[in-house]
Protein backbone atom coordinates (compact mmCIF):
# COMPACT_ATOMS: atom_id res chain seq x y z
CA UNK A 1 0.00 0.00 0.00
CA UNK A 2 2.80 2.06 0.74
CA UNK A 3 4.65 1.08 -2.34
CA UNK A 4 0.99 2.54 -4.34
CA UNK A 5 1.02 5.51 -2.00
CA UNK A 6 4.59 6.07 -3.30
CA UNK A 7 3.83 6.12 -7.07
CA UNK A 8 0.57 8.00 -6.34
CA UNK A 9 2.72 11.31 -5.16
CA UNK A 10 4.43 11.09 -8.39
CA UNK A 11 1.77 11.04 -10.74
CA UNK A 12 1.41 14.75 -10.65
CA UNK A 13 5.47 15.71 -11.86
CA UNK A 14 5.02 12.23 -14.13
CA UNK A 15 1.96 14.05 -16.27
CA UNK A 16 3.65 17.19 -16.58
CA UNK A 17 6.77 15.95 -17.63
CA UNK A 18 4.96 13.93 -20.09
CA UNK A 19 2.52 17.06 -21.58
CA UNK A 20 5.88 19.18 -21.73
CA UNK A 21 7.35 16.75 -23.85
CA UNK A 22 4.37 16.35 -26.03
CA UNK A 23 4.30 17.93 -29.97
CA UNK A 24 1.40 19.27 -29.26
CA UNK A 25 2.38 23.26 -28.19
CA UNK A 26 -1.11 23.89 -27.47
CA UNK A 27 -1.07 20.53 -24.54
CA UNK A 28 2.13 22.30 -23.59
CA UNK A 29 0.90 25.78 -23.02
CA UNK A 30 -2.53 24.13 -20.91
CA UNK A 31 -0.05 22.20 -18.61
CA UNK A 32 2.02 25.36 -18.40
CA UNK A 33 -1.25 27.10 -17.19
CA UNK A 34 -1.91 24.75 -14.58
CA UNK A 35 1.40 24.53 -12.82
CA UNK A 36 -0.18 26.33 -9.66
CA UNK A 37 -2.42 23.34 -9.21
CA UNK A 38 0.44 20.82 -9.71
CA UNK A 39 2.89 22.82 -7.36
CA UNK A 40 -0.37 22.00 -4.53
CA UNK A 41 -1.03 18.53 -5.09
CA UNK A 42 3.23 18.19 -4.86
CA UNK A 43 3.26 20.12 -1.84
CA UNK A 44 5.81 22.90 -0.90
CA UNK A 45 8.49 20.82 -0.13
CA UNK A 46 8.56 19.00 -3.38
CA UNK A 47 7.51 21.82 -5.85
CA UNK A 48 11.21 23.07 -4.40
CA UNK A 49 13.56 20.24 -4.67
CA UNK A 50 11.57 18.32 -7.79
CA UNK A 51 9.57 20.99 -9.98
CA UNK A 52 11.26 24.41 -9.84
CA UNK A 53 14.44 22.38 -11.02
CA UNK A 54 12.84 20.54 -13.59
CA UNK A 55 11.30 23.93 -14.92
CA UNK A 56 14.99 25.74 -14.79
CA UNK A 57 16.10 22.55 -16.62
CA UNK A 58 13.83 22.36 -19.66
CA UNK A 59 13.10 26.01 -20.56
CA UNK A 60 13.61 25.41 -24.27
CA UNK A 61 10.32 25.92 -25.52
CA UNK A 62 8.21 28.04 -27.88
CA UNK A 63 7.73 31.54 -26.93
CA UNK A 64 4.06 31.49 -25.87
CA UNK A 65 4.58 28.65 -23.41
CA UNK A 66 7.67 30.61 -21.55
CA UNK A 67 5.52 33.33 -21.86
CA UNK A 68 2.78 31.26 -19.47
CA UNK A 69 5.72 30.45 -17.60
CA UNK A 70 7.63 33.42 -16.50
CA UNK A 71 3.79 34.89 -15.50
CA UNK A 72 2.75 31.66 -13.51
CA UNK A 73 6.18 31.86 -11.49
CA UNK A 74 5.66 36.00 -10.78
CA UNK A 75 2.16 34.21 -8.44
CA UNK A 76 4.45 30.71 -6.84
CA UNK A 77 5.56 32.18 -3.71
CA UNK A 78 2.83 31.09 -1.24
CA UNK A 79 3.83 27.52 -3.56
CA UNK A 80 7.17 27.23 -2.71
CA UNK A 81 6.29 27.97 1.36
CA UNK A 82 6.33 31.68 1.24
CA UNK A 83 8.87 34.41 1.52
CA UNK A 84 11.60 32.59 3.21
CA UNK A 85 11.70 30.37 0.31
CA UNK A 86 11.08 32.71 -2.44
CA UNK A 87 14.65 32.59 -3.71
CA UNK A 88 14.04 29.39 -5.27
CA UNK A 89 12.32 31.31 -7.61
CA UNK A 90 14.99 33.39 -9.06
CA UNK A 91 17.03 30.38 -11.00
CA UNK A 92 13.61 29.30 -13.66
CA UNK A 93 12.97 33.68 -13.66
CA UNK A 94 16.66 34.18 -14.54
CA UNK A 95 17.07 31.77 -17.23
CA UNK A 96 13.65 33.17 -18.72
CA UNK A 97 15.20 36.84 -18.67
CA UNK A 98 17.81 35.72 -20.92
CA UNK A 99 15.75 34.26 -23.80
CA UNK A 100 15.93 36.17 -27.09
CA UNK A 101 11.79 37.14 -27.05
CA UNK A 102 11.20 40.23 -25.94
CA UNK A 103 7.74 39.72 -24.55
CA UNK A 104 9.10 36.43 -22.55
CA UNK A 105 11.99 38.58 -20.79
CA UNK A 106 9.47 41.10 -20.01
CA UNK A 107 7.32 39.35 -18.32
CA UNK A 108 10.15 37.17 -16.46
CA UNK A 109 11.43 41.05 -15.40
CA UNK A 110 7.82 41.77 -14.18
CA UNK A 111 7.63 38.57 -12.44
CA UNK A 112 11.26 38.97 -11.11
CA UNK A 113 10.19 42.91 -9.79
CA UNK A 114 7.36 41.54 -8.37
CA UNK A 115 8.97 38.79 -6.18
CA UNK A 116 11.66 41.10 -5.54
CA UNK A 117 9.04 42.56 -3.17
CA UNK A 118 8.94 39.54 -0.70
CA UNK A 119 12.40 38.84 0.01
CA UNK A 120 13.79 40.24 2.99
CA UNK A 121 16.93 42.49 2.99
CA UNK A 122 19.07 39.68 3.68
CA UNK A 123 17.91 37.39 1.29
CA UNK A 124 17.44 40.34 -1.07
CA UNK A 125 20.99 40.69 -0.83
CA UNK A 126 22.51 37.13 -0.98
CA UNK A 127 20.16 36.08 -3.72
CA UNK A 128 18.61 38.81 -5.42
CA UNK A 129 21.23 41.01 -6.09
CA UNK A 130 23.99 38.71 -7.64
CA UNK A 131 21.26 37.95 -10.19
CA UNK A 132 21.29 40.82 -11.20
CA UNK A 133 24.32 41.74 -11.61
CA UNK A 134 24.94 38.12 -13.17
CA UNK A 135 22.52 39.43 -15.67
CA UNK A 136 23.99 42.93 -16.05
CA UNK A 137 27.05 41.83 -16.91
CA UNK A 138 26.20 38.91 -19.05
CA UNK A 139 27.37 38.34 -22.50
CA UNK A 140 24.33 38.03 -24.63
CA UNK A 141 22.42 42.11 -25.11
CA UNK A 142 19.27 39.97 -23.68
CA UNK A 143 20.30 39.12 -20.06
CA UNK A 144 21.69 43.13 -19.95
CA UNK A 145 17.84 44.73 -20.99
CA UNK A 146 16.95 42.79 -18.93
CA UNK A 147 18.89 43.69 -15.43
CA UNK A 148 18.14 47.45 -16.16
CA UNK A 149 14.51 46.76 -14.98
CA UNK A 150 15.87 45.52 -12.05
CA UNK A 151 17.82 47.89 -10.19
CA UNK A 152 15.13 50.43 -9.09
CA UNK A 153 13.40 47.56 -7.01
CA UNK A 154 17.22 46.20 -4.90
CA UNK A 155 18.26 49.28 -4.69
CA UNK A 156 16.71 51.10 -2.14
CA UNK A 157 16.68 47.86 0.60
CA UNK A 158 20.43 47.07 0.40
CA UNK A 159 23.46 48.20 2.29
CA UNK A 160 25.48 51.43 0.92
CA UNK A 161 28.71 48.79 -0.53
CA UNK A 162 25.62 46.83 -2.81
CA UNK A 163 24.32 50.51 -3.72
CA UNK A 164 27.30 51.60 -4.95
CA UNK A 165 27.74 48.10 -7.15
CA UNK A 166 24.46 48.72 -8.32
CA UNK A 167 25.15 52.09 -9.13
CA UNK A 168 28.10 51.33 -11.14
CA UNK A 169 26.26 48.57 -12.92
CA UNK A 170 23.84 50.90 -14.26
CA UNK A 171 26.55 53.64 -15.57
CA UNK A 172 28.39 50.49 -17.13
CA UNK A 173 25.43 49.78 -19.31
CA UNK A 174 23.59 53.31 -19.92
CA UNK A 175 27.60 53.05 -21.79
CA UNK A 176 26.95 49.52 -23.09
CA UNK A 177 27.74 48.81 -27.22
CA UNK A 178 24.50 47.36 -27.87
CA UNK A 179 21.97 50.13 -28.92
CA UNK A 180 19.14 47.75 -27.36
CA UNK A 181 21.09 47.61 -24.19
CA UNK A 182 21.81 51.82 -23.86
CA UNK A 183 17.62 51.77 -25.19
CA UNK A 184 16.58 49.77 -21.66
CA UNK A 185 19.12 51.63 -19.92
CA UNK A 186 17.44 54.88 -20.97
CA UNK A 187 13.69 53.64 -20.63
CA UNK A 188 14.78 53.11 -16.96
CA UNK A 189 16.93 55.90 -16.09
CA UNK A 190 13.84 58.00 -14.50
CA UNK A 191 12.97 54.93 -12.31
CA UNK A 192 16.02 54.58 -11.25
CA UNK A 193 16.64 58.31 -10.60
CA UNK A 194 13.34 58.35 -8.13
CA UNK A 195 14.88 55.46 -5.79
CA UNK A 196 18.26 57.47 -5.49
CA UNK A 197 19.48 59.74 -3.07
CA UNK A 198 19.45 63.39 -4.07
CA UNK A 199 23.27 63.55 -4.49
CA UNK A 200 23.60 60.41 -6.36
CA UNK A 201 20.87 62.08 -8.84
CA UNK A 202 23.09 65.18 -9.47
CA UNK A 203 26.56 63.47 -9.41
CA UNK A 204 25.60 60.17 -11.41
CA UNK A 205 22.38 60.58 -12.79
CA UNK A 206 22.70 63.96 -14.84
CA UNK A 207 25.70 62.65 -16.47
CA UNK A 208 23.59 59.58 -17.52
CA UNK A 209 20.93 61.61 -19.18
CA UNK A 210 22.82 64.07 -21.09
CA UNK A 211 25.12 61.27 -22.44
CA UNK A 212 22.08 58.91 -23.52
CA UNK A 213 20.40 62.39 -24.86
CA UNK A 214 23.05 62.98 -27.22
CA UNK A 215 23.55 59.17 -28.04
CA UNK A 216 24.26 58.50 -32.27
CA UNK A 217 21.08 56.33 -32.15
CA UNK A 218 17.10 58.48 -32.08
CA UNK A 219 15.27 56.05 -30.60
CA UNK A 220 17.65 56.36 -27.19
CA UNK A 221 17.58 59.57 -27.31
CA UNK A 222 13.98 59.44 -27.38
CA UNK A 223 13.38 58.05 -24.32
CA UNK A 224 15.75 59.90 -22.39
CA UNK A 225 13.45 62.58 -23.29
CA UNK A 226 10.89 60.57 -21.00
CA UNK A 227 13.38 60.31 -18.21
CA UNK A 228 13.96 63.94 -18.47
CA UNK A 229 10.29 64.53 -16.86
CA UNK A 230 11.08 61.98 -13.69
CA UNK A 231 14.49 63.87 -12.98
CA UNK A 232 12.98 67.41 -13.17
CA UNK A 233 10.56 66.81 -10.68
CA UNK A 234 13.19 65.38 -8.59
CA UNK A 235 15.60 67.87 -8.56
CA UNK A 236 15.04 71.71 -6.63
CA UNK A 237 14.05 74.58 -8.99
CA UNK A 238 17.34 76.24 -9.10
CA UNK A 239 19.25 72.87 -10.11
CA UNK A 240 16.88 72.66 -13.26
CA UNK A 241 18.45 75.39 -15.21
CA UNK A 242 21.87 73.92 -15.25
CA UNK A 243 21.45 70.61 -15.39
CA UNK A 244 18.22 69.75 -17.48
CA UNK A 245 17.65 72.07 -19.57
CA UNK A 246 20.00 72.70 -21.70
CA UNK A 247 19.73 68.88 -22.63
CA UNK A 248 16.22 69.31 -22.91
CA UNK A 249 17.11 72.47 -25.30
CA UNK A 250 18.67 70.25 -27.24
CA UNK A 251 15.96 67.79 -27.25
CA UNK A 252 13.30 70.24 -28.47
CA UNK A 253 15.24 71.11 -31.33
CA UNK A 254 16.97 67.49 -32.56
CA UNK A 255 17.33 66.66 -36.17
CA UNK A 256 15.40 63.25 -35.54
CA UNK A 257 11.60 63.79 -35.65
CA UNK A 258 10.71 61.41 -33.32
CA UNK A 259 12.47 62.78 -30.66
CA UNK A 260 10.87 66.09 -31.25
CA UNK A 261 7.89 64.41 -31.51
CA UNK A 262 8.66 62.90 -27.97
CA UNK A 263 8.97 66.43 -26.53
CA UNK A 264 5.65 67.29 -27.89
CA UNK A 265 4.08 64.31 -26.77
CA UNK A 266 4.81 64.77 -22.59
CA UNK A 267 5.27 68.71 -23.26
CA UNK A 268 2.18 68.61 -20.58
CA UNK A 269 4.91 66.61 -17.79
CA UNK A 270 7.69 68.48 -18.87
CA UNK A 271 5.72 72.15 -18.39
CA UNK A 272 4.67 71.04 -14.73
CA UNK A 273 7.93 69.78 -13.66
CA UNK A 274 10.01 72.47 -14.82
CA UNK A 275 7.56 74.89 -12.88
CA UNK A 276 6.04 78.16 -14.15
CA UNK A 277 9.48 80.20 -14.64
CA UNK A 278 11.60 78.25 -16.83
CA UNK A 279 7.87 77.39 -18.88
CA UNK A 280 7.96 81.23 -19.46
CA UNK A 281 11.35 81.99 -20.48
CA UNK A 282 12.23 78.43 -22.35
CA UNK A 283 9.61 76.66 -22.91
CA UNK A 284 6.73 78.97 -24.63
CA UNK A 285 9.50 79.53 -27.51
CA UNK A 286 10.00 75.76 -27.80
CA UNK A 287 6.69 75.15 -28.25
CA UNK A 288 6.26 77.63 -30.90
CA UNK A 289 8.78 75.83 -32.68
CA UNK A 290 7.45 72.44 -31.92
CA UNK A 291 3.78 74.10 -33.50
CA UNK A 292 6.15 74.69 -36.62
CA UNK A 293 7.50 71.85 -37.05
CA UNK A 294 8.42 71.06 -40.44
CA UNK A 295 7.26 67.00 -39.71
CA UNK A 296 3.33 66.94 -39.71
CA UNK A 297 3.37 64.52 -36.84
CA UNK A 298 5.45 66.60 -34.60
CA UNK A 299 3.08 69.49 -35.23
CA UNK A 300 0.07 66.99 -34.26
CA UNK A 301 1.90 66.27 -30.96
CA UNK A 302 2.25 69.84 -30.30
CA UNK A 303 -1.52 71.14 -31.10
CA UNK A 304 -2.81 68.11 -29.26
CA UNK A 305 -0.84 69.67 -26.47
CA UNK A 306 -2.02 73.54 -27.21
CA UNK A 307 -5.16 73.54 -24.68
CA UNK A 308 -3.55 71.55 -22.11
CA UNK A 309 -0.04 74.12 -22.33
CA UNK A 310 -2.38 77.09 -21.41
CA UNK A 311 -3.79 75.70 -19.01
CA UNK A 312 -0.68 75.47 -16.63
CA UNK A 313 0.80 78.39 -17.99
CA UNK A 314 1.32 80.83 -14.45
CA UNK A 315 -2.10 82.95 -13.95
CA UNK A 316 -0.37 86.61 -14.05
CA UNK A 317 0.85 86.06 -17.99
CA UNK A 318 -1.50 83.83 -19.54
CA UNK A 319 -3.49 85.26 -21.26
CA UNK A 320 -0.53 87.51 -22.29
CA UNK A 321 1.09 84.36 -23.37
CA UNK A 322 -1.52 82.75 -25.18
CA UNK A 323 -2.40 86.17 -27.45
CA UNK A 324 1.28 86.84 -28.44
CA UNK A 325 2.92 83.64 -28.36
CA UNK A 326 1.05 80.91 -29.20
CA UNK A 327 -2.44 82.10 -31.00
CA UNK A 328 -0.74 83.28 -33.67
CA UNK A 329 0.74 79.48 -34.10
CA UNK A 330 -2.74 78.36 -33.65
CA UNK A 331 -3.82 80.22 -36.52
CA UNK A 332 -1.23 79.12 -38.95
CA UNK A 333 -2.48 75.24 -38.26
CA UNK A 334 -5.96 76.21 -38.82
CA UNK A 335 -5.31 75.71 -42.28
CA UNK A 336 -2.28 73.08 -42.77
CA UNK A 337 -1.71 70.98 -45.14
CA UNK A 338 -1.83 68.01 -43.15
CA UNK A 339 -5.65 67.00 -42.06
CA UNK A 340 -3.99 65.02 -38.96
CA UNK A 341 -2.73 68.32 -37.46
CA UNK A 342 -6.12 69.96 -38.34
CA UNK A 343 -7.91 67.14 -36.46
CA UNK A 344 -5.54 67.41 -33.56
CA UNK A 345 -6.01 71.07 -32.85
CA UNK A 346 -9.91 70.98 -33.85
CA UNK A 347 -10.63 68.39 -30.88
CA UNK A 348 -8.74 70.88 -28.15
CA UNK A 349 -8.92 74.52 -29.37
CA UNK A 350 -12.44 75.00 -28.36
CA UNK A 351 -11.04 74.32 -25.20
CA UNK A 352 -9.26 77.67 -25.32
CA UNK A 353 -12.61 79.62 -25.20
CA UNK A 354 -13.15 78.94 -21.45
CA UNK A 355 -9.25 80.67 -20.48
CA UNK A 356 -9.75 83.12 -22.86
CA UNK A 357 -12.78 84.61 -21.65
CA UNK A 358 -15.61 85.83 -23.46
CA UNK A 359 -14.30 88.68 -25.79
CA UNK A 360 -10.84 87.20 -26.93
CA UNK A 361 -12.99 83.77 -27.63
CA UNK A 362 -15.72 86.11 -30.13
CA UNK A 363 -12.88 88.57 -31.60
CA UNK A 364 -10.32 85.94 -31.89
CA UNK A 365 -11.36 82.36 -31.89
CA UNK A 366 -15.18 82.31 -33.67
CA UNK A 367 -13.27 82.60 -37.05
CA UNK A 368 -10.87 80.02 -36.55
CA UNK A 369 -13.23 77.57 -35.52
CA UNK A 370 -15.83 79.13 -38.51
CA UNK A 371 -12.71 78.28 -40.57
CA UNK A 372 -12.15 74.50 -38.85
CA UNK A 373 -16.34 74.51 -40.03
CA UNK A 374 -16.10 74.76 -43.23
CA UNK A 375 -13.01 72.34 -43.49
CA UNK A 376 -13.03 69.87 -46.06
CA UNK A 377 -12.09 67.09 -43.86
CA UNK A 378 -14.97 65.58 -42.24
CA UNK A 379 -13.24 64.66 -38.76
CA UNK A 380 -12.12 68.51 -38.38
CA UNK A 381 -15.69 69.72 -38.67
CA UNK A 382 -16.80 66.75 -36.08
CA UNK A 383 -14.17 67.38 -33.62
CA UNK A 384 -15.14 70.95 -33.79
CA UNK A 385 -18.89 70.11 -33.68
CA UNK A 386 -18.53 67.74 -30.92
CA UNK A 387 -16.86 70.51 -28.52
CA UNK A 388 -19.42 73.54 -29.06
CA UNK A 389 -20.58 72.91 -25.44
CA UNK A 390 -17.43 74.84 -23.94
CA UNK A 391 -17.70 77.14 -26.31
CA UNK A 392 -21.43 77.81 -25.57
CA UNK A 393 -20.62 78.16 -21.82
CA UNK A 394 -18.29 80.98 -22.57
CA UNK A 395 -20.00 82.78 -25.04
CA UNK A 396 -23.74 81.85 -24.84
CA UNK A 397 -26.06 80.40 -26.69
CA UNK A 398 -27.38 83.44 -28.64
CA UNK A 399 -23.72 84.00 -29.82
CA UNK A 400 -23.07 81.00 -30.60
CA UNK A 401 -26.14 80.85 -33.32
CA UNK A 402 -25.46 83.95 -34.77
CA UNK A 403 -21.87 83.19 -35.78
CA UNK A 404 -21.61 79.19 -36.00
CA UNK A 405 -25.31 78.51 -36.68
CA UNK A 406 -25.32 80.10 -40.23
CA UNK A 407 -22.35 77.93 -41.04
CA UNK A 408 -24.22 74.57 -39.91
CA UNK A 409 -27.18 75.84 -42.20
CA UNK A 410 -24.95 76.67 -45.40
CA UNK A 411 -23.07 72.52 -45.01
CA UNK A 412 -26.43 71.42 -44.22
CA UNK A 413 -27.81 72.87 -47.71
CA UNK A 414 -24.49 72.06 -49.43
CA UNK A 415 -24.35 71.02 -53.18
CA UNK A 416 -22.58 68.03 -52.22
CA UNK A 417 -24.61 65.05 -50.89
CA UNK A 418 -21.58 64.09 -48.76
CA UNK A 419 -21.18 66.92 -46.67
CA UNK A 420 -25.10 66.98 -46.69
CA UNK A 421 -24.87 63.35 -44.79
CA UNK A 422 -22.20 64.46 -42.56
CA UNK A 423 -23.78 67.09 -41.05
CA UNK A 424 -27.00 64.93 -40.61
CA UNK A 425 -24.85 62.50 -38.41
CA UNK A 426 -23.82 64.89 -36.25
CA UNK A 427 -27.50 66.67 -35.69
CA UNK A 428 -28.29 64.42 -32.27
CA UNK A 429 -24.88 65.61 -31.16
CA UNK A 430 -25.86 69.26 -31.71
CA UNK A 431 -29.10 69.28 -30.65
CA UNK A 432 -28.02 67.05 -26.98
CA UNK A 433 -25.65 70.60 -26.49
CA UNK A 434 -27.97 73.63 -27.79
CA UNK A 435 -31.38 72.29 -26.17
CA UNK A 436 -34.55 71.17 -27.13
CA UNK A 437 -35.95 75.20 -27.67
CA UNK A 438 -33.35 76.15 -29.63
CA UNK A 439 -33.27 73.09 -32.10
CA UNK A 440 -37.00 73.89 -32.33
CA UNK A 441 -36.63 76.95 -33.49
CA UNK A 442 -33.46 76.92 -35.03
CA UNK A 443 -32.97 73.63 -36.57
CA UNK A 444 -36.25 71.63 -36.72
CA UNK A 445 -36.82 72.58 -40.33
CA UNK A 446 -33.47 71.48 -41.42
CA UNK A 447 -34.53 67.81 -40.01
CA UNK A 448 -37.76 67.55 -41.86
CA UNK A 449 -36.11 68.94 -45.09
CA UNK A 450 -33.39 66.12 -45.17
CA UNK A 451 -36.51 63.97 -45.50
CA UNK A 452 -37.32 65.23 -49.07
CA UNK A 453 -34.10 65.45 -50.35
CA UNK A 454 -33.13 64.03 -53.76
CA UNK A 455 -30.78 61.61 -52.16
CA UNK A 456 -31.78 58.44 -51.09
CA UNK A 457 -28.86 57.75 -48.70
CA UNK A 458 -30.02 61.51 -47.51
CA UNK A 459 -33.62 60.28 -46.97
CA UNK A 460 -32.11 57.84 -45.11
CA UNK A 461 -30.32 59.27 -42.98
CA UNK A 462 -32.29 61.56 -41.87
CA UNK A 463 -34.78 59.18 -40.68
CA UNK A 464 -32.35 57.66 -38.67
CA UNK A 465 -31.55 61.08 -37.26
CA UNK A 466 -34.94 61.57 -36.36
CA UNK A 467 -35.22 58.30 -33.89
CA UNK A 468 -32.12 59.77 -32.18
CA UNK A 469 -33.87 62.75 -31.38
CA UNK A 470 -36.80 61.53 -30.66
CA UNK A 471 -34.67 59.37 -28.06
CA UNK A 472 -32.88 62.29 -26.97
CA UNK A 473 -36.24 64.75 -26.51
CA UNK A 474 -38.82 62.03 -25.89
CA UNK A 475 -42.21 61.20 -27.22
CA UNK A 476 -44.09 64.29 -25.87
CA UNK A 477 -41.74 66.41 -27.88
CA UNK A 478 -42.16 63.73 -30.87
CA UNK A 479 -45.78 63.91 -31.20
CA UNK A 480 -45.57 67.71 -31.29
CA UNK A 481 -43.12 68.24 -33.21
CA UNK A 482 -42.20 65.65 -35.20
CA UNK A 483 -45.38 63.19 -35.92
CA UNK A 484 -47.35 65.42 -37.78
CA UNK A 485 -44.93 66.69 -40.25
CA UNK A 486 -43.92 63.07 -40.94
CA UNK A 487 -47.86 62.53 -41.55
CA UNK A 488 -48.54 65.12 -43.41
CA UNK A 489 -45.81 63.59 -46.12
CA UNK A 490 -48.47 60.70 -46.52
CA UNK A 491 -50.24 63.05 -49.26
CA UNK A 492 -47.25 64.21 -51.14
CA UNK A 493 -47.51 63.52 -54.65
CA UNK A 494 -44.13 62.22 -55.08
CA UNK A 495 -44.59 58.83 -54.28
CA UNK A 496 -40.84 58.80 -52.74
CA UNK A 497 -41.92 60.98 -50.30
CA UNK A 498 -44.87 59.06 -49.49
CA UNK A 499 -42.39 56.03 -48.90
CA UNK A 500 -40.06 58.23 -46.84
CA UNK A 501 -43.36 58.47 -44.40
CA UNK A 502 -43.25 54.60 -44.20
CA UNK A 503 -39.57 54.71 -43.54
CA UNK A 504 -39.96 57.44 -40.71
CA UNK A 505 -42.81 55.15 -39.05
CA UNK A 506 -40.83 52.29 -38.98
CA UNK A 507 -38.13 54.03 -37.53
CA UNK A 508 -39.71 56.15 -34.75
CA UNK A 509 -42.69 53.27 -33.77
CA UNK A 510 -40.38 51.50 -30.83
CA UNK A 511 -39.07 55.24 -29.75
CA UNK A 512 -42.77 56.70 -29.47
CA UNK A 513 -44.19 53.75 -27.77
CA UNK A 514 -47.73 51.83 -28.67
CA UNK A 515 -50.06 55.08 -27.83
CA UNK A 516 -48.91 57.23 -30.51
CA UNK A 517 -48.16 54.05 -33.10
CA UNK A 518 -51.61 53.01 -32.24
CA UNK A 519 -53.52 56.12 -32.27
CA UNK A 520 -51.82 58.24 -35.05
CA UNK A 521 -49.17 56.43 -37.27
CA UNK A 522 -51.06 52.77 -38.14
CA UNK A 523 -54.46 54.64 -39.61
CA UNK A 524 -52.04 56.82 -42.17
CA UNK A 525 -50.19 53.34 -42.68
CA UNK A 526 -53.10 51.75 -43.26
CA UNK A 527 -54.91 54.42 -45.10
CA UNK A 528 -51.90 54.06 -47.94
CA UNK A 529 -52.27 49.94 -48.42
CA UNK A 530 -54.59 51.89 -51.49
CA UNK A 531 -51.78 53.58 -53.21
CA UNK A 532 -51.54 53.47 -56.31
CA UNK A 533 -47.84 52.78 -56.78
CA UNK A 534 -47.29 49.16 -56.25
CA UNK A 535 -43.67 49.97 -54.56
CA UNK A 536 -45.66 52.44 -51.48
CA UNK A 537 -48.20 49.04 -50.98
CA UNK A 538 -45.37 46.62 -50.44
CA UNK A 539 -44.03 48.98 -48.14
CA UNK A 540 -47.09 49.36 -46.49
CA UNK A 541 -47.01 45.31 -45.75
CA UNK A 542 -42.99 45.76 -44.64
CA UNK A 543 -44.10 48.73 -42.22
CA UNK A 544 -46.59 46.95 -40.44
CA UNK A 545 -44.54 43.69 -40.34
CA UNK A 546 -42.42 46.43 -38.16
CA UNK A 547 -44.47 48.18 -36.07
CA UNK A 548 -46.60 45.00 -35.32
CA UNK A 549 -44.57 44.00 -32.42
CA UNK A 550 -45.04 47.46 -30.75
CA UNK A 551 -49.25 47.30 -31.45
CA UNK A 552 -51.45 45.88 -29.31
CA UNK A 553 -53.06 42.13 -29.97
CA UNK A 554 -56.35 43.63 -30.75
CA UNK A 555 -54.94 46.49 -33.16
CA UNK A 556 -53.32 43.46 -35.18
CA UNK A 557 -56.67 41.24 -35.29
CA UNK A 558 -58.64 43.76 -36.15
CA UNK A 559 -56.92 46.62 -38.02
CA UNK A 560 -53.81 45.26 -39.38
CA UNK A 561 -54.68 41.21 -40.92
CA UNK A 562 -57.71 42.27 -42.97
CA UNK A 563 -54.96 44.90 -44.72
CA UNK A 564 -52.04 42.30 -45.09
CA UNK A 565 -54.74 39.60 -46.17
CA UNK A 566 -56.27 42.02 -49.13
CA UNK A 567 -52.16 43.29 -49.72
CA UNK A 568 -51.73 39.22 -49.72
CA UNK A 569 -54.34 39.19 -52.55
CA UNK A 570 -52.64 42.36 -54.69
CA UNK A 571 -51.76 41.43 -58.28
CA UNK A 572 -48.45 42.85 -58.10
CA UNK A 573 -45.76 40.01 -56.85
CA UNK A 574 -43.96 41.73 -54.52
CA UNK A 575 -46.62 42.70 -52.50
CA UNK A 576 -48.14 39.72 -52.50
CA UNK A 577 -44.42 38.06 -51.21
CA UNK A 578 -44.15 41.05 -48.44
CA UNK A 579 -47.55 40.86 -47.15
CA UNK A 580 -47.53 36.88 -47.18
CA UNK A 581 -43.65 37.78 -44.94
CA UNK A 582 -45.65 39.98 -42.75
CA UNK A 583 -48.78 37.83 -41.89
CA UNK A 584 -46.13 34.63 -41.06
CA UNK A 585 -43.68 36.74 -38.85
CA UNK A 586 -46.99 38.32 -36.94
CA UNK A 587 -48.23 34.90 -36.78
CA UNK A 588 -51.71 36.56 -38.29
CA UNK A 589 -52.39 33.19 -40.36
Amino acid sequence: MAGADGDDSLYPIAVLIDELRNEDVQLRLNSIKKLSTIALALGVERTRTELLPFLTDTIYDEDEVLLALAEQLGNFTMLVGGPEYVHCLLPPLESLATVEETVVRDKAVESLRKISQEHSPVDLEVHFEPLVKRLASGDWFTSRTSACGLFSVCYPRVSSTVKAEIRQHFRTLCSDDTPMVRRAAASKLGEFAKVLELDYVKSDIISLFTALASDEQDSVRLLAVEACVSIATLLPQEDLETLVMPTLRQAAEDKSWRVRYMVADKFSELQKAVGPEITKNDLVPAFQNLLKDCEAEVRAAAANKVKEFCENLPEDSREQIIMTHILPCVKELVSDTNQHVKSALASVIMGLSTILGKDNTIEHLLPLFLAQLKDECPEVRLNIISNLDCVNEVIGIRQLSQSLLPAIVELAEDAKWRVRLAIIEYMPLLAGQLGVEFFDEKLNTLCMAWLIDHVYAIREAATCNLMKLVEKFGAEWAQNTIVPKVLGMANDPNYLHRMTTLFCINALSEACGQDITTKQMLPVVLKMSNDQVANVRFNVAKSLQKIGPVLDSNALQSEVKPVLEKLATDTDMDVKYFAQEAISVLALA
